[in-house]
């Protein structure tokens, strides 16, 4: 076989590889934010007790926390050791944890402490995979075939989160195990395969591992994003705890630590989060534009996961039981719109570059917000699904081609780094997402909740007193309660007895309909201060990558090297990188 043949061969293994690598590790991102109730009903466990919250939110949060903290060193030490080392490393870890996590042999707080911790060891192997798969597609795909491949490759990377939620849905239906079971096999394969098929045919850059940077960065990092899990809880009297002391402490050490990390970055040698990268305009401009993508992303999949399950499902008679697979059903025309349109603006985004289409697809994202949120909360389903095809859609256009421009705008030896920069910023924006539309969501309905939940209860018999008791409880309760399927009244009322009402009236209150009735105008109101915000979210992110300048390709040099040349040429500085672009029309 000539090498020409053999390149041409190996290109399109490591694509097949690498994409089996990120749709396994965003499936897991999402895969169980419908399954919740299933794994939680099968290990004994009530989400929604006081000292239960914090599981539910570590489930939730954790994954992507440690995702977010350490693609950005596994991306770097790919570039000192070897992409294709770290990324087989980390499906033979992410295998092991999902076996784990499948085996649970406890119930109650130790069942949830089991999966927590194992969760959090699943996501080290999705940090890995993450933060070299786009490297090493940049390093087998010549220029003029990065945008599809990488199209496909983002397809993966971000349809895998909708897709998520469908097998979510199915899996749990069937026994809670299965969320994690079904991995497994996917796992072992891409374990073997990646090992018998891959090569590191990148530029490496010999350099020390920066330790201090990764200490303060991974350390800051966590400190905030744990600071976000513990703000959407209520503290004291307050329906959130963003003014208690631990919030406040984590937040504040947290952005301390960072401040100590950037400090750092740019005193040693080989740092791990290489600064200069962001003086290249497209990878500046791009990597802005995608951190504000992923954070409405993020947040439309929570805010239509609450509006299906909690309220659209039941009013249309389905049970809280059943709410979870027919939401991942009904979410189907996003994941198909996204599907669709991410190889064809990957392919498009060869030929004629990211700026238009990554622009336009950010402008159709944030037009799709408006729709829903004028839509009314008991909607019609075909101008629901028209809707969430549209976001697919303009999701899809953005996402490929915006990659694909950001990987060529930079050095060869710098590649794995740039790949763990952008995971970075897509799973700080998922958890960044939970901490922002939550919060907004909670202060519209602080606001709007409490007189609505008063006269309803007490307009099918609850006494006054006991209806304003009800209403009283933070409303992150009934937030959660909806996000999970569940009807909380009859938890919150106790029995007929203790609220003196009738059976009739009691079957009404804990009923399929009363509960999302209750809520609905509530989270409309809610739902416009969260989509508003995506909106303005997505025109930010538009200008963006309106600004991000004509299409090019780095010069296969190194960022040393090419500084070099620039300041012998040109009398230019060194590391001034931005004067590296090159024109690929």
């Amino acid at each position: 076989m000539t090498e020409t043949a053999s390149s041409d061969r190996y290109k399109w293994i490591a694509l097949t590889n690498t994409t089996l690598g990120v749709f396994m590790a965003t499936i897991n991102s999402s895969i169980i934010l419908i399954s919740l109730p299933a794994i939680f009903n099968g290990i004994g466990v009530n989400p929604l007790s006081p000292g239960n919250v914090g599981y539910l939110l570590w489930l939730l949060q954790g994954y992507l926390l440690v995702t977010a903290v350490l693609v950005i060193s596994l991306g770097r030490l790919g570039d000192i050791v070897g992409r294709v080392r770290i990324f087989n490393a980390g499906f033979s870890v992410f295998s092991v944890a999902s076996i784990a996590l499948a085996l649970d042999p406890y119930r109650g707080g130790h069942g949830a402490l089991w999966l927590v911790a194992w969760r959090l060891i699943q996501g080290v192997g999705g940090a890995m995979l993450f933060a070299n798969s786009s490297a090493i597609l940049v390093d087998a795909f010549p220029a003029r075939q990065r945008g599809l491949a990488m199209g496909i490759n983002q397809v993966a990377a971000i349809g895998g989160s909708f897709i998520g939620l469908i097998l979510g849905g199915l899996l749990s239906v069937g026994n809670w195990r299965l969320v994690f079971w079904v991995s497994v096999p996917f796992g072992l394969l891409g374990t073997v395969w990646g090992y018998l098929s891959l090569r590191d045919n990148g530029v490496r850059s010999a350099a020390r591992i920066d330790w201090w940077g990764n200490v303060t960065f991974a350390l800051g990092l966590t400190s905030i994003l744990a600071g976000i899990v513990y703000g959407i809880q209520p503290y004291g009297t307050h329906t959130m705890g963003w003014t208690s002391p631990r919030v406040l402490l984590f937040v504040g050490a947290g952005v301390v630590l960072l401040g100590v990390f950037f400090v750092i970055e740019t005193r040693v040698e080989s740092p791990m989060f290489n600064l200069r990268l962001f003086t290249i305009r497209a990878f500046f401009t791009g990597s802005v534009a995608g951190l504000l993508a992923a954070i409405g992303r993020g947040g439309l999949q929570f805010m239509l996961i609450i509006w299906l399950q909690g309220i659209w499902l039941p009013l249309h008679g389905y049970s809280y039981q059943n709410t979870p697979l027919w939401a991942g059903i009904y979410l189907l025309p996003l994941t198909l719109g996204f599907m669709i349109a991410g190889p064809v603006s990957g392919f498009l985004s060869d030929r004629h570059g990211a700026r238009t289409l990554s622009t336009a697809g950010l402008l159709v994202f944030g037009a799709s917000f408006v729709g829903l949120l004028v839509m009314p909360t008991n909607f019609s389903y075909w101008v629901f699904a028209l809707l969430i095809v549209l976001n697919g859609v303009g999701g899809g256009m953005f996402s490929a081609p915006n990659t694909t421009a950001i990987m060529n705008s930079v050095p060869a030896d710098q590649r794995g780094s740039a790949a763990g920069i952008q995971a970075a910023f897509l799973n700080t924006g998922m958890v960044l997402s939970i901490g922002v539309f939550f919060s907004l969501m909670i202060v519209g309905l602080t606001h709007a909740l409490p007189a609505k939940m008063v006269s309803g209860l007490s307009a099918h018999g609850v006494p006054l007193a006991q209806a304003h008791a009800v209403a009283s409880v933070p409303a992150v309760a009934s937030l959660f309660s909806s996000f999970l399927g569940y009807n909380p009244l009859a938890s919150l009322l106790g029995s007929p007895a203790a609220v003196h009402v009738t059976s009739q009236q009691w079957a009404v209150l804990t009923g399929k309909s009363f509960f999302p009735s209750l809520i609905e105008d509530p989270f409309h109101h809610g739902l416009v201060i969260v989509f508003g915000a995506a909106v303005v979210m997505a025109v930010v992110g538009a200008v963006f990558s309106a600004l991000r300048g004509t299409r090019f390709v780095h010069t296969e040099h190194s960022l040393s090297e090419h500084a070099a040349e620039m300041a012998t040429v040109g009398g230019a500085v060194p590391g001034e990188v931005a004067l590296t672009e090159e024109v690929d029309q």
